[in-house]
């Protein structure tokens, strides 16, 4: 870790601390050159290829963005959005893997958006799953209608 102050590239942990969100570590650092103290903050990183093959890394506002188009004319605030973007990263990255697909994103997406906005589900999901027909849309409600079956 190179010093903000002199450049030094060797530095000390002095602290180690899990940050506010819990996706990520900050450190307390003092660089052995000056002596002086700097903070680190570490993520790991985790990133989405898109159906072009294009890697780039996942955004919270990318997902934000989607579903606020599905969302629209609907009851739902930004906070919602921004709840629900944090959400789909959490499962993601739970599921340990630093490259995705996009078309996992859209899944991770569903469960969610379900849960927040039935009619918002369902635009989104008939872009999504590129629905066809209206027998597509008739089998996605007939699934938003069926009980939840609870966890043992």
């Amino acid at each position: 870790m190179h010093c903000p102050f002199c450049h030094h590239d060797n530095s000390r942990v002095v602290d180690s601390r899990t940050a506010e969100d819990g996706a990520s570590i900050r450190r307390r650092r003092q660089c052995q050159q000056c002596g002086r103290r700097f903070t680190t903050l570490e993520t790991s990183s985790l990133s989405v290829r898109k159906r072009s093959g294009v890697v780039e890394p996942f955004s919270r506002d990318k997902v934000m963005v989607g579903v606020r188009r599905a969302c629209q004319g609907r009851p739902v605030s930004d906070d919602d959005l921004a709840l629900l973007a944090h959400k789909v990263e959490e499962s993601i990255r739970a599921g340990g893997q630093a490259l995705v697909d996009s078309h996992e994103v859209g899944l991770e997406i569903l469960g969610p958006l379900r849960e927040l906005d039935q009619i918002a589900y369902l635009r989104f999901a008939s872009v999504y799953s590129s629905f066809e027909t209206l027998e597509d849309f008739e089998a996605a409600i007939a699934e938003l209608r069926a009980p939840v079956a609870q966890p043992g």
